[in-house]
């Protein structure tokens, strides 16, 4: 037997010592484009209420009640409460397990019983026994190879997890509410736009048709302004319905009926542009929940592997019980009612088929798989925010591009319009500066929706808000 704990010892050393995977993490040192200078990158990391940086009310409200009231986020924390109570269950492998036992028994054996082969019958009376106990029970089994402490860590890290899962769906809702609000106040200024130039063109249709009657225009400059007033009236209902389309997403992410759900909306040119620094890269890696969550998740396939290694080894189990038995009552409790037992055993593996080398290899694959899953969200953040850099830098170029082509043909519509009112220019000159305004102010209206969103999705792929940095107080004496 001491030779079989000898040896036990230098196996358990081989099964245990398995080290978790090297994830060979290569971090730049800077965001391609970024501040190269650290304190300038700190100096505007996002806030944890990064959407108010938009200097939207409506937004803000909107924001914080789907905080509240998103069902997906409810459902995460509903799984956050699962993940701890599965931990608590595993953890209870830790402790001993104490019952405490009573039984009352009261029987009577037949008076029949064992007559035959022409035995008279003999009437003793009935027999009739009691039998009372009340007991402890206790069994623990030593962790002495760590595999219970491995699978509570396991449990333990697959909470964590959930709270990570938790963040990254309570991200993606402000994420989603912020560019469904945007897209309304999109669809708002393209409709403005798109009733304006009516506007502008039915005007101008009354004007052909005034030089008409005049003798100086033909009935074919009249039906192609006509044509052009149709086109207009015709792009209106598709931004109505994406209006509604939009307003009905809002009330989705607040877990509200449509028809309770009031949006205002207003104009994007009325939001802020808010100015965000990426930070280190290295920084990253602490702050975006999708890539903690499989951090989380990598650790506890590390611990699933420790656990299924110590099933190689013996389990030591020990076991108690103690109390008073009697058959009388008023005997129960007396000290000559006592009874106790205790046992220790040892259980080893010896053969099971397999079941326990498929075990530890499904666990090694899961743990690999877990592996690349993390380098891949953490190569994947990086790509994000070097993406949403280059779209916040030429979304903004785009926006500012097309300003000057509305201004420009803002003012050629104007002057094309009087000339044409004096008779020096045909129609055709007039429809093509009309033309080209109409569409350089839609296309302004969807460059602003593209660099509010490309904005937002700079704080999505940095994680959100940043909480601040803790104060030196070296630093600060």
């Amino acid at each position: 037997m001491l030779q079989a704990g000898c040896l036990m010892l230098p196996l358990g050393g081989c099964l245990l010592n398995g080290k978790p995977p090297d994830p060979a993490l290569d971090i730049p040192a800077n965001y391609d484009g970024a501040p190269r200078n650290p304190q300038a990158a700190d100096a505007a990391v996002p806030k944890l209420d990064w959407w108010q940086s938009f200097r939207s009310g409506e937004l803000t409200v909107i924001v914080e009640e789907a905080q509240l009231a998103n069902l997906d986020i409810a459902a995460a924390v509903a799984r956050i409460v699962q993940a701890d109570a599965q931990a608590r269950i595993t953890g209870a492998a830790l402790l001993p397990s104490i019952q405490a036992n009573g039984q009352g028994q009261r029987s009577q054996s037949s008076k029949t019983t064992g007559l035959g082969n022409g035995q008279p019958f003999v009437d003793n009376g009935f027999k009739v026994g009691n039998n009372l106990t009340a007991s402890l029970s206790a069994s623990y089994e030593i962790d002495f190879w760590g595999k219970n402490r491995a699978a509570l860590r396991a449990a333990e890290e697959t909470a964590a997890a959930s709270r990570y899962d938790k963040e990254v769906v309570a991200l993606t809702t402000v994420v989603a509410a912020a560019n469904a609000y945007f897209q309304v106040l999109a669809a708002q200024d393209r409709l403005k736009v798109a009733r304006d130039n009516l506007v502008s063109a039915n005007r101008v249709l009354g004007l052909i048709k005034q030089r008409a009657a005049a003798g100086t225009a033909s009935n074919l400059e009249i039906a192609q302004q006509e044509s052009v007033v149709g086109n207009l009236q015709a792009s209106i209902p598709p931004l109505e319905q994406t209006l509604k389309q939009n307003k009905v997403a809002l009330a989705i992410l607040l877990a509200r009926p449509p028809e309770h759900v009031r949006i205002h909306g207003g104009s994007l040119r009325a939001i802020a542009y808010p100015r965000i620094t990426p930070g280190l890269p290295s920084e990253l890696l602490a702050q975006r929940p999708d890539i903690r969550e499989a951090e989380a998740n990598l650790a506890a396939a590390n611990a699933n592997v420790a656990n299924a290694r110590a099933q190689f080894l013996p389990a030591i189990t020990l076991t108690g019980a103690g109390g008073y038995e009697s058959a009388v009552l008023k005997m129960l409790l007396r000290p000559e009612s006592v009874f106790f037992n205790v046992a220790a055993g040892v259980t080893q593996p010896i053969f099971d088929g397999g079941q326990l080398l498929g075990n530890l290899d499904l666990r090694k694959g899961q743990q690999d798989e877990l592996l690349q899953t993390y380098r891949k969200a953490v190569i994947s953040a990086f790509g994000d925010v070097e993406n949403a850099l280059d779209a916040v830098r030429q979304t903004a170029r785009r926006e500012r591009v097309l300003g000057d082509v509305v201004r420009a043909s803002r003012q050629a519509f104007d002057i094309s319009e009087q000339r044409f009112r004096e008779g020096t220019i045909d129609l055709v000159t007039l429809l093509q500066t009309q033309q080209t305004l109409y569409q350089a102010e839609d296309a302004l209206a969807q460059a602003r929706l593209a660099h509010v969103q490309a904005i937002v999705s700079l704080y999505q792929a940095l994680g959100g808000g940043w909480l601040p940095k803790p104060v030196d107080t070296a630093d600060a004496r």
